[in-house]
């Protein structure tokens, strides 16, 4: 998911309320559609959007849950698609109303284990987190987690200021599951964060991109897509982001309807309109990330900053219900030394 950590609204999001009819207000995550693409849907069917932006899944699911209504699609990542779904905080999707559904590859929807009938969600990207490195300052590394082992680097790294992301690294460096609920796995990849932890200047989600094109740190933990599009094509020669060889995380992120949606048809149509092979590829391209619709595959004019291949050794996210608690517990533990 490419996450801008800048929170805007297109449009004020209490004058959308106030027009009635022929609205349709999207809660997402920032940059995550181009303006250019919201423009032709608002062009096409008469319907003023509004854009209204969360830095994190938590953030928005939080606010949701606190009786923030009005918004009627979100777009959730997996695990919290799931958590949304246990909630009864969706409106089922009808599918005769998205015909374009049939364009998303079945390996995607396969690995939906959350919603495998898309009664609830339509997936709009799919993803990975990896490791960017600036070769200006770097010119032998391993392409391995084991990177933010070297004493050499201290000061000079980051990683996200993620739990699950940050767990799922380790875990996947140790050969264990990213889901996994094993209370030894668990204390053993908390021991080897914590040796990362001596090495890296902090954890962030928000400067990452912007300082590993400056040369402020030689290597960061994050999404490729939010690199590319903060680096012009002469910044870029220096960077390397790779998917290291032991793995790294999936995640999947999906439009779905939220109960309460007073726009419950143009929700529909917006979706559908996603899902038409010109408009997937023109967004893709933006986010420089593969697509999951097949037919706009083949309009695309960008190359990704990874292909589906290369996620071949990514593990989906998932929802641990209360297992969750194990990892808060052990972040909790990581960061603040609770």
């Amino acid at each position: 998911m490419i996450k801008r950590f800048t929170i805007t609204a297109v449009v004020l999001l209490v004058a959308a309320l106030m027009l009635g009819q022929g609205n349709l207000i999207i809660y997402g995550w920032s940059d995550y559609i181009p303006d250019e693409v919201i423009e032709v849907f608002s062009q096409e069917y008469g319907i003023r959007v509004t854009y209204d932006t969360y830095d994190s899944n938590e953030t928005m699911f939080a606010k949701l849950k606190a009786g923030a209504r009005g918004y009627d699609l979100a777009m959730p990542s997996a695990d919290y698609t799931s958590i949304m779904i246990k909630e009864e905080m969706l409106l089922t999707i009808d599918k005769s109303l998205v015909p374009n559904l049939a364009n998303i590859d079945p390996n995607v929807i396969e690995k939906m284990y959350y919603d495998p009938n898309n009664i609830f969600s339509i997936p709009y990207m799919v993803g990975t987190t990896g490791i960017a490195v600036n070769t200006k300052y770097i010119k032998s590394y391993p392409r391995s987690w084991k990177i933010f082992e070297l004493p050499q680097l201290q000061g000079k790294m980051t990683m996200l200021d993620d739990m699950r992301e940050v767990f799922g690294a380790a875990l996947k460096y140790l050969g264990y599951s990213v889901n996994t609920t094993d209370v030894n796995e668990l204390q053993e990849a908390k021991n080897l964060i914590l040796n990362w932890k001596r090495n890296i200047a902090k954890f962030d989600n928000e400067l990452f991109a912007k300082g590993i094109i400056s040369g402020e740190f030689w290597v960061v933990h994050g999404y490729g897509e939010n690199i590319f599009y903060e680096a012009t094509e002469e910044e870029l020669k220096d960077i390397d982001f790779f998917i290291p060889f032991e793995g790294s995380t999936m995640w999947i992120d999906s439009f779905v309807i939220l109960k309460g949606s007073n726009n419950v048809e143009n929700a529909h149509l917006f979706i559908d309109f996603i899902l038409r092979p010109e408009i997937a590829a023109m967004i893709s391209d933006y986010l420089l990330l593969p697509s999951p619709n097949v037919p706009a595959r083949e309009l695309m004019e960008e190359e990704p900053v990874y292909t589906f291949e290369e996620m071949e050794n990514t593990e989906l996210i998932k929802d641990l219900g209360p297992d969750l608690r194990l990892y808060n517990t052990l972040w909790n533990e990581i960061r603040f030394g609770l």
